[in-house]
């Protein structure tokens, strides 16, 4: 099932089923393996890889629910003060991960970065949970609202129905899947154009906006600051929801080995992208205040909708297929990322050798792709999607955190790396303190749900020293995981 040693991997991405320098002839060529080598290719472009970090930011909440924080701060003011801080702390986060993406030039993320830095046990837990529950469960959420918005304007008048819902979202993670695993180009193209969408959509939002504070429709932002104090736990829950609504800026890492120029294109893709969001996210929400009052935007249950048929009429049917495009590229640039996490894993010996494949003629990590949907499908279909979500979101800044503390480390304990890329040592001491901040908040907030979230990932440890470490397996056991991670040349060509 799983390979017992880890394999030291390159910076150039020359790997396959996880072997140094792995190599595959080519199907219709006579040269021998040594002299071919099956590689994923340098496809993303400085424009695709903003593609990539915008289109799995912005999703669907923007549009219909972008209330957390204002309910947390209590006024207009305080909530768009929030919004700004919020992609500012991201932006650092996001400019840590750009030195990280540019001194270790590895796919992977916050897996390579913790391997790097920390070790193999606490990498492997990272993957593990990331497997296991956190990238189902969160594809599968992203993908329930894509099947309901893109259902809405044909249920106008009645509720659309639960199983309609999950079998168009089912169709709508297959089509995901396939297109990753059928082509990188297209899959980027498609990127461009679903991020492309977003903008508009936004656009559509803030030009409007815009006319109504031209008009002088400034009511509700006067006073702004004026309105329910934001409570002593308020205001951190009010962080709370604005970084996970900015959460997605990391996703370029996980592809570094296919970027081209990661040197500059890294460090220039985050930062336009970070720009692009917090300047959008901002005047989004300015441009709600402008016609819809704070307490009427707490009660709303689409702002965007609310918004666009007051100003716009029947426009505002287009709003779900927005949204619905919206999530989908969300769910293509998470699918497309994240499995070049399961890749290097499997690589590095982590997971099942056959996700370390990559398909001969596609040069797409076939296995890496298709492994999430039998999972993502059982998530879908019969699991609590939302409360294993509630479990495992402190994980996610816990990791984050633990990667950003591992560029100090990084710092001192390699100083010789090279860094293109190097910002100010405030920054990530500054963010991981910020991590930390948010783990901890979990724990106050909810523990008994962060307890179990943390009981989930610990489950981790054991399982790294069971199929990793451990030596003397039972004949059966060894046997199984021989069948299930060694993979005969006959059955390597078959992936072509």
């Amino acid at each position: 099932m799983v390979r017992k040693a880890a394999v030291p991997t390159a910076s150039n991405g020359s790997y396959l089923q996880g072997q140094p320098n792995g190599r595959l002839p080519s199907l219709d060529s006579g040269q021998p393996a040594q002299e071919q080598k099956v590689v994923l290719k340098k496809k993303v472009t400085l424009l695709r890889g903003i593609s990539i970090i915008i289109g799995t930011i912005i999703g669907a909440g923007i549009f219909i629910s972008p209330k957390g924080i204002l309910k947390n701060t209590g006024s207009v003011g305080m909530s768009l003060t929030v919004w700004t801080v919020c992609g500012i702390l991201s932006l650092f986060g996001a400019l840590c991960y750009a030195e990280l993406g540019t001194c270790i030039k590895k796919s992977g993320g916050h897996y390579t970065y913790i391997l790097e830095a920390f070790g193999p046990l606490p990498a492997f837990v990272r993957v593990w949970v990331e497997l296991l529950i956190i990238r189902p469960a969160a594809t599968a959420v992203i993908s329930l609202a894509f099947g309901r918005y893109i259902l809405e304007p044909f249920f106008m008048q009645c509720e659309i129905p639960e199983l309609a819902i999950k079998l168009i979202t089912a169709v709508g993670i297959t089509l995901v899947m396939v297109l990753n695993s059928t082509s990188v180009s297209w899959s980027a193209r498609i990127q461009i154009f679903l991020t492309f969408c977003k903008l508009v959509a936004i656009l559509i939002i803030i030009v409007p906006g815009v006319i109504q504070l031209i008009k002088g429709e400034t009511r509700h932002f006067k006073n702004a600051f004026a309105g329910n104090d934001a409570s002593v736990m308020g205001l951190p829950l009010a962080f709370y929801s604005g970084m996970y609504a900015y959460s997605g800026w990391f996703y370029l890492n996980f592809v570094t080995e296919e970027v081209e120029n990661p040197e500059k294109n890294i460090p220039l893709a985050i930062c336009i992208s970070m720009i692009i969001v917090t300047v959008g996210y901002v005047l989004t929400n300015v441009a709600y205040f402008t016609t819809i009052s704070a307490g009427e935007l707490l009660l709303s249950k689409a702002v965007a909708v609310t918004f666009a048929e007051r100003l716009m009429g029947n426009f505002s049917l287009a709003v779900p297929v927005f949204v619905a495009l919206s999530c989908f590229g969300s769910m293509n640039g998470g699918i497309f990322a994240v499995s070049r996490m399961f890749f290097v894993a499997s690589r590095e010996g982590h997971l099942p050798e056959i996700l370390s494949m990559i398909h001969v003629r596609k040069h797409t990590p076939l296995p890496a792709v298709i492994v999430l949907h039998p999972l993502t499908m059982i998530m879908l279909f019969n699991g609590d999607l939302y409360s294993l979500l509630n479990f495992l979101s402190f994980a996610r800044w816990l990791f984050i955190g633990l990667v950003v503390a591992g560029l100090i480390y990084l710092r001192y304990k390699r100083p010789d790396m090279p860094r293109p890329f190097k910002v100010p040592l405030f920054i990530p001491a500054l963010f991981s303190f910020t991590c930390l901040f948010m783990v901890a908040l979990s724990l106050y907030s909810d523990p008994v749900n962060t307890g179990i979230g943390f009981a989930i990932t610990l489950t981790g440890v054991p399982a790294y020293y069971l199929f990793i470490v451990w030596d003397k397996k039972p004949k059966w056991f060894r046997k199984k995981a021989e069948r299930d991670g060694d993979v005969q040349p006959e059955e390597e060509k078959a992936l072509g």
